[in-house]
This record gives structure tokens, sequence and C-alpha cells, in this order.
């Protein structure tokens, strides 16, 4: 079988006009989640994630090596939660919402990441976000400084 010119050039031309479309169904970057294995929250958390187009990649951590591993990322000993996520380079600590995630990666800013501290009810997968209590997500900059980045009220 002997390919044409023109059925080159007509293979070439349809990759080029699929390719876009192939990249809009790749959806968010992916996000990689360290978690103790037998948390909940931190799966809920992840579920969520995934039902609003990340793709979530996890990794097992237990104790004093996530401890260490979310410290030696930048994150302070009081923006600490139960899971670190890392994203593009940014790490994103507990229970952070998508939107927060979303909003984050477009704007760039300086800075290490998010943090959500605690394990506050109402949050992303710690419970129903109709009774959630009140909760700031943090923006960590790079000199340790930190910021509120979004405000959720109670409901």
């Amino acid at each position: 079988m002997t390919i044409t010119r023109r059925a080159m050039l007509a293979c070439t031309a349809g990759f080029a006009a699929a390719t876009p479309f192939a990249a809009m169904t790749q959806g968010m970057p992916a996000i990689h989640v360290l978690k103790d294995p037998n948390c909940g929250c931190c799966s809920a958390w992840i579920d969520i994630l995934r039902k609003d187009g990340f793709t979530v990649t996890t990794e097992s951590s237990y104790g004093t090596l996530l401890v260490r591993h979310k410290l030696e990322n930048g994150i302070l000993q009081k923006m600490t939660s139960c899971h670190t996520g890392e994203i593009e380079g940014y790490m994103i600590e507990g229970h952070v919402p998508p939107a927060d995630i979303r909003r984050l990666l477009v704007e760039r800013p300086d800075a290490v990441g998010l943090a959500v501290p605690g394990m506050p009810f109402g949050s992303p997968g710690m419970g129903p976000e109709d009774a959630r209590e009140a909760y700031d997500v943090f923006l960590i900059r790079q000199d340790g400084s930190t910021e509120i980045f979004s405000r959720y009220e109670a409901t």
C-alpha cells in the first residue's frame, strides 16, 4: 500500500484539528495527594476533586513522614491539616475547595500554596456544606507569611 501525499496531508490536518479537543478532555492538571490510607475525610476530599474534574493520584504516608513532608515544602505548622496535595508547583494543605484551587492556578501568585488548617466541619470532605462552620482558606507566601485567600461563612 502506498500513501499518497494528499492522504498524508489529510491525516496531518485531521490530527491537528483534533488536538485542541483532546486537550479539553484532559481536565484539570493532576494533583498528587499524600494522605493516611485510613483517613475517610481525605478520601472524601479526593472524591470531591475528581467529581470536579481534577485528575488525582494518591500516596500513602504516615505520621512523622507526612508531617516532615509538609514542613519541608513550606507548610507552616499552624497551617497543617490531615492531607497534603501538590499541583503545578503549589502545595494544597487540607480541605481546600476545588474552586480555590482553580483560582490559584489562574492567578498564579508567588506562593507556597493554599491551606485550610485543621478540619473545619462543612469544608469539602468534612460533612454537609449546608451546616458548615465558618472557615478561611489561607494563601501561604514564600516568606512564610499568610493571608486570607477565601472566606466561607457559617451556614
